[in-house]
């Protein structure tokens, strides 16, 4: 069997994995989660987003793994490391983190096939209110999306719960980017969108994996792209947060594939 067409397609084009499938999924996602709960001890005032990529590099190869990222579409790094009013998809440099800087590290890896792909966030040095409640409100929303999966309810349930959350607390949904399918795959159907409503949408089935990483913005939802034609920022220059699981649809609810071993998900600043 060709992994990459395993499991059964919905009407929609959303593959169905089997069973078994769960086990390699959550090998991935524990992999990316353990690497991103190693990675603090490299978060300090003064240190640059592009020795933090290094040391997640290190940590990909040590593990016997590979980067999706590494290579993908040209991409040169093992992370997307995302400062402060940078939405998505920052791009590791020689940049220094400052005292209050928040920062959200991207970080997928294939192992043995299967992709596991997980974000959040962190801070350098002290974190200031603002910035917190940001952090407060996008985890929480993204919580609150997966609460939402189970067979029978549809992803206009899942955008629903995190967008009425989020804009319950003056801030807003970014609506250029979303949340994607996966498993023998980097990305594929559906588009997982993190704002909608209720009863919309694809129905969730068992075996469906996929994304949720819900981007939230303390002013308006508007991003531009830079030259880079990586780089997302927020157009009115706002503080911008993310955090993101990969996740599977189960007979029950669901499983998420990347949850913190040390129980460092969040929060990541005490």
């Amino acid at each position: 069997m060709n992994h990459e067409n395993r499991g059964r397609l919905t009407k929609d084009g959303i593959r169905l994995y089997d069973n078994e499938d769960f086990v390699g999924m959550l090998a991935a996602g524990q992999l990316a989660a353990r690497i991103l709960d190693a990675v603090s001890a490299h978060i300090f005032v003064g240190q640059t987003t592009g020795a933090i990529d290094q040391a997640i590099t290190e940590m990909v190869e040590d593990a016997g793994a590979k980067s999706a990222t590494i290579g993908y579409k040209g991409y040169k790094h093992a992370s997307c490391i995302s400062v402060n009013h940078v939405v998505c998809h920052g791009i590791p440099s020689d940049k220094t983190l400052k005292n209050g800087d928040i920062l959200n590290i991207d970080v997928t890896v294939i192992v043995n096939g299967w992709f596991g792909d997980t974000s959040r966030m962190y801070v350098a040095g002290k974190l200031a209110r603002k910035p917190e409640r940001l952090i407060e409100v996008t985890h929480d929303a993204l919580m609150l999306g997966i609460e939402s999966v189970k067979p029978g309810n549809t992803f206009g349930d899942i955008g629903h719960a995190i967008q009425n959350f989020v804009e319950s607390h003056r801030m807003s949904v970014v609506r250029d980017f979303c949340g994607h399918g996966l498993g023998r795959v980097f990305h594929a159907p559906p588009n997982v969108l993190h704002y909608g409503r209720p009863g919309t949408g694809p129905v969730l089935k068992p075996g469906m994996f996929f994304t949720i990483e819900p981007m939230v913005n303390l002013g308006r939802p508007e991003t531009k792209t830079l030259a880079d034609e990586w780089t997302a920022v927020t157009r009115d220059k706002s503080l911008s947060a993310q955090f993101e699981h990969s996740v599977g649809v189960t007979e029950e609810g669901v499983k998420i594939f990347t949850l913190s071993p040390d129980g460092k998900f969040h929060p990541t600043y005490t």
